[in-house]
C-alpha cells in the first residue's frame, strides 16, 4: 500500500506531534503520581489537623451500607493518614517528596486486596527511628559544618532521617566504613531536618523542588583541596562497605591501587618488571578484598623504596607459598628485600601503626640503593651529615657499582653477607689472630656507630656519579651496556667523609653573599677520598680491607679539600608515579556510571512538563513552513510563470580564434581578399 503524498509531505509534523500527545497522555501522568493528599482529597501541604479531620470524616463511611470504596483505595487512606501525621515523615516527604515507607504500602495491598478492610493489621508503619545516632555519631550543624570542611583532610557525610528504615540498616554498615577510613578520611553525618544544610546536597528537578535520586541514605564526600559547601563529590554506586571505602580511597583521597597477582603472574608481572632498586611488599588474603586504605596509603608514602602487591591464598596453592617464600598461612606480609636475601614473613592482621612501625623497619632493601631520594638519608652524600649525626667529622661509604646484571647481583650479596658478618663481630672477633680482629673490629665499631654504610650504585643510570668516583670513562661498570665496552665487572670502592669544622665557620659567614649562595648549592661540603677494593670476593679480606681503611682514615692527618660532585640522577618522581597510578580505572566504573557521575540523567528530562507543549510547537511551526513552501510552489505555477527547466543545456562556449596574432576573421558573407592583393600608398606619403 503506497503512503499517501499529503502524509509523506508532512511526516515530520505528525511526529512531532504524536509524540506531545503520547507524552502528555502517558510518560507525564506517570512523572507525577497522585500524592497522599489527594487520597485524603486534600490540599498539598496541608497542616496535621486538616488531615485528621479529612481522615475522619472517610473513615465514617466504611461502615456504612453505601460504602463504594475498594479494600485497596482504604489502605492508601490509612497509610496517607499515618505518613502525614508523623512530624518526621511528613517533613521528609513535603520537602524532599521522600517516602521511606513505599515498600510497605505495596505489601499490605498485595496482601489484603481481596480481604475485608476490617482485617488490616493496623497501624501500617512501625516505628523505625535512628534517633540513638545523634549521640553516637559525629552529627554536623551548620556552623560545625563549616568548620569541618575547611580541615585538610577528606571528609565523608551520610545525609540520614530519622524516620527512615534503611537508614537504621545502613548505621552497623556506617561504623565499618568509619573504622576503614580511619586515619584517611573523617565521617560525619547530617540529620535531614537541618534543610539549611541538606539543600546543599539535595538535586533539584525542573519545578525547583530538592529531591534525592536514590533516597536516604546519600553519601557525599568533600575532597582535601575542597573549601566550598557546593564542592563536594555525590556517591553514585551501591551502599556496600567495600564499594564505599574503594570510591573514597580512589576518587575522593586518590590512593593507588594495589593489584592482585596468581602464582604464574606474581614472578614475571611484579618481581620482574618493578624496580630492582625496591623492597618487594607481598599481602596474602584468604578473602580477595581490596586492599585497606592505609595500606593504600602506605603504598604511596613508600613508592620510592618498595613496590606492593596481593596475592590470592588457595590451600592447594599452600605447598608452594611455603617452599618459596615461607608463608604458613593467610593473612600474612612478606618482605623481599633483594637477591640472596631471605623473605621476611609475618602472620596475621595488622593495625595502621603497626604497619607503620614494620615498613620503617624493613623499607630499605639489605643493602640499600643509592639513589637520589636517599643519599641524605644513607650518609652517602657529601651535602650532608653522617647517618650518627651532625656531629660526626668522618664517616664511610662502602659502595659496589655496576651495571643491572648477574655480575652485580653476586658482588651484591657478598657485599650484604659481609655486612652481617661485621654485625656478628661487633662483640666477638671472627679470627684467632690478634691484630686482624682488631683491625676488623674498627670496621664493625663504624658499622654500630653508624659511621659506615654499604649500598650498591646503578653504574649505567648514575654514569656520571660512577665515573667521577672510579676515576674513568665510561666503560666497565660505568655508563650503558655497549657504550664503551661489553665488560660488566662491577667495581668496590669506599668512599671517606670528612667534614671541616673550620671550614664550615668561613661558610656561614658568608650567608648573606648572594653569589657564594648559589656556588655552594652545587659544592660538595664534606672532603672525598676514594679507594678501590683489588682483592678476591671474599668476605674476610673484603672486611679486613674496609677496616684497615677506617683504621688509617680515623688516625691519619689527611688535607681537607672538596671538589664539585655530579648530583645524582632521580630515577622516580612520586608525582609521575601518583599520575599513573591514578590513572587506573575502577572495575566497577562502568559506562553508565561514568555518564551519571558526570551530572547528566535521561530520566530528568521525561518528569518536565514543558517538553509535551515543546513538541507539539515544534509539530505547527514545522507543518506552517511546508505549508507555506508548498502553497507559493503553486502559486507561482498558476500565474503562468514557465517552471526553470533545469535540463536546458548551457550555452555553448565560444571557440578561440585560430587567426594569427589574435585578429579577428571575416564575416562568412564578406568577400575575401585576394591572395594578390595590395594597397595603394597615400600621395603624400613619403616613401619616395
Amino acid at each position: 500500500m503506497a503512503i499517501p503524498a499529503e502524509v509523506r509531505r508532512y511526516w515530520l509534523p505528525i511526529l512531532l506531534a504524536a509524540a506531545g500527545f503520547l507524552f502528555q497522555l502517558l510518560v507525564l501522568p506517570i512523572s507525577f503520581p497522585p500524592t497522599h493528599y489527594y487520597a485524603l482529597g486534600i490540599e498539598r501541604f496541608a497542616p496535621v489537623e486538616r488531615v485528621v479531620e479529612a481522615y475522619e470524616q472517610l473513615s465514617k463511611e466504611w461502615l456504612a451500607e453505601t460504602n463504594q470504596q475498594t479494600t485497596v483505595d482504604i489502605i492508601k487512606i490509612r497509610y496517607a493518614y499515618e505518613l502525614l501525621t508523623n512530624p518526621i515523615l511528613k517533613r521528609d516527604y513535603d520537602l524532599f517528596g521522600l517516602d521511606h515507607h513505599k515498600d510497605v504500602l505495596e505489601k499490605v495491598k498485595e496482601q489484603y486486596q481481596k480481604e475485608h478492610f476490617l482485617k488490616i493489621d493496623l497501624p501500617l508503619l512501625k516505628d523505625s527511628s535512628v534517633q540513638s545516632t545523634d549521640y553516637a555519631f559525629n552529627v554536623l550543624g551548620y556552623e560545625s559544618f563549616m568548620h569541618t570542611i575547611a580541615d585538610e583532610h577528606p571528609l565523608l557525610i551520610m545525609v540520614y532521617s530519622k524516620g527512615s528504615p534503611r537508614c537504621a540498616q545502613f548505621i552497623e554498615k556506617w561504623k565499618q566504613i568509619g573504622s576503614r577510613l580511619d586515619g584517611v578520611a573523617n565521617t560525619a553525618m547530617v540529620e535531614l531536618g537541618d534543610v539549611q544544610l541538606t539543600g546543599h546536597f539535595a538535586e533539584q528537578r525542573f519545578s525547583k523542588q530538592p529531591f534525592f535520586r536514590n533516597g536516604l541514605p546519600t553519601l557525599v564526600a568533600y575532597p582535601a583541596d575542597c573549601r566550598s559547601p557546593s564542592c563536594y563529590m555525590r556517591y553514585p554506586g551501591e551502599l556496600f562497605v567495600d564499594s564505599v571505602v574503594d570510591w573514597v580511597a580512589t576518587s575522593v583521597v586518590g590512593l593507588p591501587r594495589i593489584l592482585y597477582y596468581s602464582k604464574e603472574t606474581l614472578g614475571p608481572e611484579f618481581i620482574g618488571k618493578s624496580g630492582h632498586h625496591k623492597v618487594k611488599v607481598i599481602f596474602f588474603s584468604s578473602t580477595g578484598e581490596r586492599a585497606a586504605p592505609f595500606l593504600r596509603q602506605a603504598a604511596q608514602e613508600y613508592s620510592t623504596y618498595a613496590s606492593f602487591a596481593f596475592v590470592l591464598w588457595k590451600e592447594d596453592e599452600s605447598q608452594i607459598w611455603w617452599n618459596s617464600l615461607g608463608v604458613e598461612s593467610a593473612p600474612s606480609l612478606v618482605f623481599l628485600k633483594g637477591p640472596g636475601a631471605k623473605p621476611i614473613v609475618y602472620h596475621g592482621t595488622f593495625t595502621k601503626s603497626e604497619f607503620t612501625k614494620i615498613m620503617e623497619e624493613h623499607k630499605h632493601q639489605e643493602l640499600p640503593q643509592l639513589r637520589s631520594d636517599t643519599s641524605l638519608e644513607l650518609g652517602c652524600d657529601a651535602r650532608g651529615y653522617s647517618r650518627a649525626g651532625n656531629d660526626i667529622a668522618i664517616w664511610y661509604c662502602v659502595i659496589v657499582a655496576g651495571r643491572p646484571g648477574v655480575e652485580l647481583s653476586k658482588r651484591r650479596q657478598i657485599l650484604r653477607k659481609a655486612q652481617d658478618q661485621l654485625f656478628s663481630d661487633v662483640d666477638a672477633s671472627t679470627s684467632e689472630n690478634v691484630d686482624s680482629s682488631v683491625v676488623v673490629s674498627s670496621a664493625a665499631a663504624a658499622l654500630k656507630d653508624d659511621r659506615l654504610t654499604f649500598v650498591w650504585l646503578d653504574g649505567e643510570v648514575q654514569k656520571k656519579l660512577c665515573a667521577f668516583y672510579l676515576a674513568t670513562d665510561y666503560s666497565g661498570a660505568c655508563g650503558p651496556g655497549g657504550f664503551g665496552d661489553d665488560n660488566d665487572k662491577s667495581e668496590l670502592f669506599i668512599v671517606r667523609f670528612q667534614r671541616n669544622a673550620t671550614f664550615e665557620a668561613l661558610k656561614a659567614e658568608k650567608t648573606n653573599n648572594l653569589m657564594e649562595a648559589l656556588q655552594r648549592q652545587h659544592t660538595a661540603d664534606a672532603s672525598q677520598l676514594v679507594a678501590r677494593y683489588k682483592g678476591p670476593d671474599e668476605i674476610e679480606e673484603i672486611n679486613k680491607w674496609i677496616s684497615q681503611i677506617i683504621k688509617d682514615g680515623d688516625t691519619r692527618e689527611i688535607p681537607y679539600f672538596t671538589s664539585k660532585v655530579p648530583d645524582l640522577v632521580p630515577e622516580e618522581t612520586s608525582k609521575e608515579w601518583i599520575k599513573s597510578t591514578k590513572s587506573i580505572r575502577s572495575a566497577g566504573n562502568s559506562v553508565k556510571q561514568r555518564i551519571q557521575s558526570s551530572g547528566f540523567h535521561f530520566g530528568d528530562y521525561l518528569t518536565d512538563p514543558r517538553i509535551g507543549p515543546a513538541l507539539l510547537m515544534s509539530a505547527c511551526i514545522s507543518m506552517g513552513i511546508i505549508w507555506y513552501k508548498s502553497n507559493q510552489r503553486t502559486q507561482t505555477t498558476e500565474d503562468g510563470a514557465p517552471p526553470k527547466d533545469k535540463t536546458k543545456k548551457r550555452r555553448p562556449r565560444p571557440k578561440l580564434s585560430t587567426s594569427l596574432f589574435g585578429q579577428p576573421e571575416y564575416p562568412a558573407d564578406a568577400d575575401p581578399e585576394p591572395k594578390d592583393a595590395r594597397q595603394w600608398e597615400m600621395t603624400d606619403s613619403d616613401s619616395d
